[in-house]
């Protein structure tokens, strides 16, 4: 057995990497990942430096972990600048850290890569042992695995490194379920009667201001779309006063590469009469990716606000993209209340956080402690739109 540390993720074979991707997880894939370094979103100018780890058995992969030093804590959903800044006043140094995510993705999947499914506790063990060493060598502050997949949480959540208890931290996002709909009105059936009349009048909002969507894949949007949603995200990042991190180079080349893996929802303008075009100007888009059995929403951008179209080029599409393809979960991103209107219930996501001989180990458990306790009862308040629970 061999264990390697790789600066790159082309330094590991390709189809090694995803024989161990399950449920062909496309943020998992060793396309989407190798994507994020060829067009420069990830490395020292974001603060995220690959570090990925190989388990070879007689020179053939595995197990393997995503996984990055942080000098910083941009694009990780899970947010620990209480605890940065109490390193800082104590003038301890908290980064450089590690993180095992796909960057810039708050999205549920593998963390720990195995090709024993049935019993990779023995590499999950040599993986984590890994981590541990490379925190120590390197002074690392900890180690953070985030969004990881339950079965894979709950086994972090048993670990000891060095002396110090992994730690679990809580929060929610809204995710919606397909109880075997066969088309939207089945889904409308399913909702509060409340429920069921805003999302008609959203719809029908939309429709009403002429703007038309068209629905791609890798196969059908072309290099424009591509630059024309690259466009709406740098915006949108731009007028929130963050980081676009993401190019036209990257969006086009997952999309040549997992072209029935990419679901993207761009809308025009009407054209213009007598102009000849078969559209008008392009506004917005929506960005969404598929596994085998879930969608997830990535990303959305635009340059002109159209009443609804949010809501539907976000969501509404998505769920009707999940139904079409009998996907079960739709994993929309994080945060926003706002999804429980639209048919997404609350969830709880967790993360797991190993401390490398902190001297706020004491603190950091009451810290997550206090914020599950928070997390469960305001999961607890939240309403379901879904007619079971008026009965």
């Amino acid at each position: 057995m061999q264990i390697k540390i790789h600066s790159e993720i082309k330094q590991l074979p390709a189809e090694e990497w995803n024989a161990l991707v399950e449920d062909n997880n496309p943020f998992m894939r060793h396309e989407f990942l190798e994507a994020l370094e060829t067009h420069g979103c990830v490395g020292p100018e974001f603060g995220w430096i690959p570090c990925h780890i190989g388990i070879y058995d007689d020179g053939k992969l595995s197990a393997a972990m995503p996984l990055y030093q942080k000098y910083n804590s941009y694009g990780e959903f899970v947010f620990d600048h209480a605890w940065a800044d109490a390193y800082k006043q104590s003038r301890i140094d908290y980064f450089p850290k590690l993180v095992s995510a796909t960057p810039y993705t708050p999205a549920t999947g593998q963390r720990l890569l195995s090709n024993s499914p049935d019993s990779p506790e023995e590499h999950y063990q040599i993986l984590m042992q890994t981590v541990a060493q490379l925190s120590v060598d390197n002074k690392m502050s900890s180690y953070h695995c985030l969004f990881p997949r339950a079965d894979q949480l709950d086994w972090l959540a048993k670990l000891s490194l060095n002396g110090s208890d992994v730690l679990l931290r809580h929060d929610v996002q809204f995710h919606w379920n397909n109880n075997n709909y066969t088309e939207f009105e089945d889904f409308l059936d399913a909702l509060t009667a409340k429920k069921r009349k805003n999302v008609r009048q959203e719809r029908k909002r939309m429709q009403q201001s002429g703007v038309q969507l068209r629905l791609l894949d890798g196969h059908t949007a072309t290099a424009k779309d591509w630059e024309d949603f690259a466009h709406f995200y740098k915006v949108t990042f731009e007028e929130k006063w963050s980081t676009p991190t993401l190019n036209a180079g990257f969006f086009q080349e997952v999309a040549s590469k997992l072209p029935d893996q990419v679901f993207l929802v761009l809308a025009d303008l009407p054209a213009e009469e007598g102009s000849g075009e078969e559209r008008g100007e392009c506004i917005a888009g929506s960005l969404m990716f598929r596994s085998e059995t879930r969608l997830y929403g990535r990303h959305w951008g635009c340059t002109q606000q159209i009443d609804k179209l949010h809501f539907e080029a976000c969501y509404y599409q998505g769920i009707e993209y999940c139904i079409r393809n009998n996907l079960q979960v739709f994993e929309p991103g994080a945060q926003g209340e706002h999804k429980i209107a639209r048919g997404f219930i609350p969830t709880e996501t967790r993360s797991a956080h190993w401390l490398n001989n902190s001297p706020y180990q004491e603190s950091i458990v009451q810290y997550v402690e206090h914020e599950r306790k928070a997390i469960d009862e305001y999961r607890k308040q939240l309403k379901s739109p879904y007619q079971e629970s008026e009965s």
